[in-house]
């Protein structure tokens, strides 16, 4: 019997918990399934750093070269990132109030809009290719130290936004000043007084102590904080269609387990919140809408640059 292949999968994102699970959920099914033909091993940053990598620190931020050179086989990653690198269609599902629902996103993430964005990845020789989307926390929110009822106040608010180009444009359609930077410098750019708030999603306002310095949820929803689960393109086209298919079948199983999971995690910190006193604030649906409006202009401008994609989506 040959030796089973090696499949590396590194988890470098918090809340770190629900990544294991869904990677743990991935393997078991394909152990069940693949009768001895892979030895998959989940491992976070620090694990592969000590075993794989001489001791020397691993950033999330190396990921994706890691898995260009064939060191990693497996990993989650930002779609942002993915856009931002490989894919720039990609950055059309940070457009804000896209999705109607979870039901409506799992319709466009594991559909053939899905599958399309996911291949593109490797459309240009990369050594990337994606398996299936999980949503890393779900619908966006930002935790501050104010209140946001009204789109009045977001008028020079300074918030912490990712980098994709929509996010970005999203703040400053609303009137907010968008600060660049990671979700893991939000406390301490709260702290500091650099930014009022930032984009973050429910799962990760306690496991990145979010909680610490901000008092306040705001639950604007406005759009999905999503993540796919990636293999190295060089690994997955040197095995058969027999274990392609379970692969792929098993990725996407523990996709929609992680994108439950994140869902179901949702009510427990919000449960948390009420206990700890945090704020939960909601914009009524009268400066709900005034939100969609003030974002039309962002659908204007990234219309003619992603196609006919955003109609597609929105009547998938």
């Amino acid at each position: 019997m040959n030796e089973p292949r090696k499949i590396r999968w590194v988890l470098a994102h918090e809340p770190i918990e629900l990544f294991v699970r869904a990677a743990k959920k991935f393997s078991a099914e394909v152990n069940a399934r693949a009768f001895g033909q892979l030895d998959i091993e989940v491992l976070t940053l620090s694990e592969y750093a000590g075993k794989y990598n001489g001791g020397r620190k691993v950033t999330k931020h190396d990921l994706l070269d890691l898995m260009e050179s064939g060191a990693i086989e497996m990993s989650q990653m930002y779609t942002t990132w993915l856009g931002e690198r490989y894919n720039k269609d990609m950055n059309v599902l940070d457009l804000p109030f896209l999705f109607r629902d979870h039901q409506h996103a799992a319709r466009v993430l594991d559909g053939e809009i899905g599958r399309c964005l996911l291949d593109d990845l490797s459309a240009k020789n990369s050594n990337v290719k994606g398996l299936a989307f999980t949503y890393s926390g779900g619908f966006r929110m930002i935790p501050a130290r104010t209140e946001i009822n009204s789109m009045q106040d977001f008028v020079g608010l300074k918030v912490r936004s990712n980098r994709s180009p929509v996010a970005v444009d999203t703040f400053k359609a609303i009137g907010a000043e968008p600060v660049i930077m990671e979700l893991e410098d939000i406390t301490e750019a709260v702290e500091q007084g650099v930014i009022a708030g930032g984009e973050s999603t429910y799962p990760r306002f306690y496991a990145l102590n979010q909680n610490e310095v901000c008092e306040v949820i705001n639950d604007t929803a406005h759009s999905l904080f999503l993540t796919s689960i990636i293999v190295s393109a060089k690994f997955w086209d040197s095995v058969g269609d027999d274990l392609k298919t379970v692969i792929s079948e098993a990725a996407l199983n523990a996709a929609r387990f992680e994108r439950q999971e994140s869902v179901d995690d949702i009510a427990l910190v919000q449960q948390r919140c009420a206990n700890d006193g945090i704020k939960v604030v909601t914009l009524s649906a009268g400066e709900q809408d005034r939100f969609k409006e003030a974002v039309g202009p962002v659908y204007a401008k990234y219309e003619p640059i992603f196609g006919g994609l955003i109609e597609k989506i929105r009547s998938a």
